[in-house]
């Protein structure tokens, strides 16, 4: 199956460009030339990655992003012509996965697509599914369940869930989570790991207040601890 990209660009010929050299590659592209048009798509067709210019008819990429963030963890490559380092940090921080400047060529931007599909869904189409108790998470495409019921988790929610996993029963620092979820680039508090933990145990505890999973290990930070027994 193709992978479905949306093109969120109001610049029709840039797009039109674009969406001819995504299915040259394989890719299904979509095109909006403003935030109606993108959210009109969204509603009908499920996409694996957005291309989201910043400057937008109707409105700004960021409130869009913003917005798709309280429910999709879709990848976002922002696309836009402005190219200050608050853009850019701003960017990753409310939940962008990269971000082009413009103007960027064609290569460099197919480069970028198939990293991020990479990153995202790992480079084979075999699903990674891990089971643990009633929680199911699966890391391919990104969804969590808890007793068959779909858990909306934030982007920066599931990356942390998805390394405590890869790094399951270990002790994990501080310093490193915020460092490998998060990123060296950015500067965060350790309050923020703080509170992400407090929602994943909200979110897939029984008990927040007394997790089974989602363990707070004294003077190093926090580890996900899954029986061998339990996990499937």
């Amino acid at each position: 199956m193709a992978k479905r990209v949306l093109i969120v660009d109001d610049d029709k010929a840039m797009a039109e460009i674009i969406d001819d050299t995504l299915s040259e590659y394989g890719y299904e592209p979509y095109k909006a030339y403003c935030l109606e048009d993108a959210y009109e798509t969204l509603s009908k067709q499920t996409v694996e990655l957005i291309i989201l210019d910043i400057n937008l008819p109707d409105g700004v990429g960021f409130d869009f992003c913003k917005d798709l963030r309280k429910y999709s963890n879709v990848p976002i490559i922002f696309a836009s012509a402005r190219t200050m380092e608050d853009d850019r940090i701003k960017s990753f921080d409310i939940g962008g996965d990269d971000f082009l400047s413009k103007p960027y060529s064609l290569k460099e931007l197919i480069s970028h697509v198939n990293a991020l599909f990479r990153r995202t869904y790992g480079f084979t189409s075999e699903e990674k599914i891990t089971k643990f108790g009633d929680i199911v998470v699966n890391s391919t495409l990104r969804t969590v369940t808890k007793s068959g019921v779909q858990v909306n988790l934030s982007l920066r929610e599931f990356d942390l869930l998805d390394y405590l996993i890869n790094n399951k029963n270990v002790a994990v620092n501080k310093e490193k989570l915020l460092s490998e979820v998060w990123g060296a680039y950015n500067i965060v508090e350790p309050s923020t790991l703080t509170v992400h933990i407090r929602w994943l145990r909200e979110k897939l505890e029984d008990d927040a207040s007394n997790p089974k999973y989602f363990i707070t290990v004294r003077g190093v930070g926090y580890a996900l601890k899954i029986d061998e027994e339990e996990a499937i």
